[in-house]
């Protein structure tokens, strides 16, 4: 059970195509449940451990490593939280629109 809901997000730079947003999480601070409007990377700014939880409550353990990035496609529901014992910070870059061709 989750006792912060409240990772921090902030937006670091947007436009028309892309958005960088950094999240800092506490320990047990969570995202709240979302779905991804947008593809998207995350790069782990350090080594963490997260729990995703899936809408149907259903949880997925995860282990962050500083620099491995990872995507995904639009359309992910969930909620992530830092269940590690320290501080959690990871970059999530968005785009919003496809290349230019």
């Amino acid at each position: 059970m989750t006792t912060d809901t409240t990772a921090r997000a902030t937006v670091q730079y947007e436009d028309a195509r892309t958005r960088v947003t950094r999240w800092d999480f506490e320990p047990d601070a969570t995202t709240g449940h979302h779905v991804h409007a947008y593809d998207y990377v995350v790069v782990p700014v350090g080594d963490g451990r997260i729990t995703v939880i899936a809408p149907d409550g259903s949880r997925t353990e995860s282990v962050l490593r500083a620099g491995e990035t990872y995507a995904r496609q639009a359309g992910g529901a969930h909620e992530v939280v830092n269940s590690g014992t320290g501080r959690l910070v990871f970059v999530e870059i968005e785009f919003k629109q496809p290349p230019t061709p």
